[in-house]
């Protein structure tokens, strides 16, 4: 930092000389006819410029390395941060939209960092040297010059609220339009527009995204040409208002022609600056804007965080237990949101059951029930009875509203989140893939893994042979979320993933869902050997998958309603008995 002020001061410094030295030669040396004078004198027209240049070249790097650096950390935090926000911010945000404030908005704010607040600094200085020196020449022009300054704080005050309006706007606008190509141009999303023939929809909802952005551009662009032309109507009047006073001095031998030159040479000086710094001040307004929407969401509270002093077992036996829990989406909402404020309360969940709010807002109701290690618990009951969000609680995606999660008896509260996630293996619905090989996708789970490893993996989840099978083998790239892989195969290479983590707690969400009955049966033997010394906790729809279960939890409306072994259940005639008749025996 020391080093751009320097290279500001020395250029603008600098940049006073050249009016001098045409004073001096009109005066002076030519005057005086000394050949001497004018030889040094166009020596330092020379020598000015090149050390100006140099200087520049040295600041430009200076200021570069700085404002990238500021950004480099502000984009880093920025993902950081986001990266630690809980599961629900990210089913509350188009990602689209979050992209767009990670990209366009760090990069409206790097353009301040790099560029309007150097020529903030450049600017000013260049102003009050200037001023210095004219007041030195001849003061009376110098507060002639100085009468137009008020137009142009009230030209930029102005323009810099219009532009501000319009870059928000415009920001916005784009961050939909972003948000609108992620969700129709990924796999999915395309695959939805062209089964259902909506392209001309489509493209008519984007066109009127993109027009808006159009519209706006332009509306900028022409707020802009005002502000320059008023800005420059203002700088001849100035001139124009000194020069003409200059040469009644003139006349009346009040000042010197040569002393006329120099102070009109530094009216170029004083106005170029001046109308930087304007526009510098409406570039800052508007620039404020891309801090604000970046800072918004830095201002958003973690939901989620480790405490003070986090207890990290050596090794998890794998024992859970829910005790009492109550739980309800809501806490912290998406990017429509994020508000400016340093009260955490806006992004916190209730502790307790509001009064105006029924039974039906939790998802979860005074759940209670304990799976000890190395058991396997299948979670059966309708859509929307609380399976899913039981399991998102065990890993922490969430945390309860009242109760405890309890893992080993620690509340799951109190442990590492990292130590926790090394003890748990999930297996989704849906099971995801990078756009990368097959190789990166399994070592995801352990990055240092060895291609034996991949290989024992790939043997115990029964997808080796298929995996050998293609002309690359691991080095086969797996396509968009793994598009070019069945879901089966999907689901296998998932598996496979999650035996290379080596957790203690596995939790399979509908994993044997949707699938033939080759890609079940061999999803089921590898499921077997994974389960195989390890407490599972088994969400499926499927009679093969909790018929091996040690005992099945039946759950409805967000609550435990019975409990037991499958004879036992089909016993009772209940809620278990229904759903086997209805779902479960039609697979016998």
């Amino acid at each position: 930092m020391a080093i751009i002020l320097a290279t500001i001061l020395a250029i603008s410094v600098l940049a006073l000389a050249p009016p001098l030295i045409m004073r001096s030669l009109i005066d002076d040396a030519i005057p005086d006819r000394d050949l001497r004078l004018v030889t040094f004198l166009g020596i330092a027209m020379v020598a000015i410029p090149l050390v100006s240049g140099v200087l520049g070249v040295l600041q430009r790097w200076a200021s570069s390395a700085v404002g990238e650096g500021i950004i480099f950390d502000l984009r880093n935090q920025l993902y950081r941060h986001v990266l630690g926000m809980s599961l629900g911010f990210f089913t509350s945000t188009r990602t689209g939209e979050l992209m767009s404030r990670l990209n366009n908005d760090v990069v409206g704010a790097q353009q301040a960092v790099t560029g309007t607040f150097i020529t903030l600094a450049a600017n000013i200085v260049a102003v009050v040297t200037t001023l210095v020196v004219m007041l030195g020449l001849e003061w009376r022009l110098t507060l002639l010059a100085m009468a137009i300054f008020p137009l142009f704080i009230v030209a930029s005050r102005r323009v810099g609220r219009l532009l501000r309006v319009v870059r928000r706007d415009q920001l916005e606008h784009n961050a939909t339009m972003n948000a609108h190509m992620q969700e129709t141009l990924g796999v999915s999303g395309a695959l939805l527009v062209k089964l259902f023939g909506r392209s001309h929809d489509e493209e008519q909802r984007f066109s009127g995204e993109a027009g808006a952005v159009r519209d706006l551009g332009v509306r900028q662009a022409t707020i802009g040409r005002w502000f320059f032309m008023a800005l420059g109507v203002m700088g001849a009047l100035g001139s124009a208002l000194v020069f003409w006073t200059g040469a009644v001095l003139v006349i009346e031998g009040a000042v010197s022609v040569g002393t006329i030159v120099a102070l009109s040479a530094y009216l170029g000086n004083l106005y170029g600056p001046l109308t930087a710094l304007s526009n510098a001040r409406v570039e800052f307004a508007t620039s404020l804007v891309s801090f604000e929407r970046v800072f918004q969401v830095l201002d958003m509270e973690h939901d989620i965080v480790d405490i003070d002093t986090p207890v990290r077992p050596v090794r998890f036996e794998g024992a859970i237990e829910f005790d009492g829990v109550w739980f309800r989406y809501g806490g912290t909402g998406g990017l429509e949101t994020v508000r400016r404020t340093s009260s955490r309360s806006a992004f916190q969940l209730a502790e307790s059951i509001p009064s105006d709010r029924g039974a039906e807002a939790w998802a979860l109701q005074d759940v209670s029930f304990r799976v000890e290690p190395g058991e396997l618990v299948a979670l059966v009951g309708p859509s929307g009875a609380g399976k899913t969000t039981t399991t998102y609680l065990v890993p922490r995606l969430y945390d309860v509203d009242r109760g405890a999660v309890r893992i080993d008896g620690h509340d799951v509260r109190n442990l590492d989140r990292s130590h926790l996630a090394d003890a748990i293996g999930v297996v989704t619905q849906e099971a995801y893939l990078f756009h990368d090989t097959i190789a990166v996708n399994l070592r995801y789970a352990k990055p240092d893994a060895t291609d034996a490893e991949l290989r024992t993996a790939a043997e115990l989840a029964n997808i080796a042979t298929l995996i050998e099978s293609l002309p690359e083998g691991y080095a086969t790239a797996v396509g968009e979320r793994g598009y070019r892989l069945s879901g089966g195969e999907k689901q296998r290479i998932a598996i496979a993933r999650v035996i290379l983590r080596n957790p203690q707690i596995l939790i399979l969400d509908e994993a044997t869902s949707h699938l033939d009955a080759h890609s079940e049966a061999l999803i089921q033997d590898a499921l077997e050997r994974v389960m195989k010394g390890r407490t599972s906790l088994v969400i499926a729809h499927r009679l093969s998958t909790i018929l091996s279960a040690d005992r099945i939890l039946v759950m409805e409306a967000g609550t435990v309603v019975e409990s037991g072994g499958h004879a036992e259940l089909l016993a009772e005639s209940g809620l278990y008995a229904s759903l086997y008749r209805t779902q479960f025996a039609r697979a016998t």
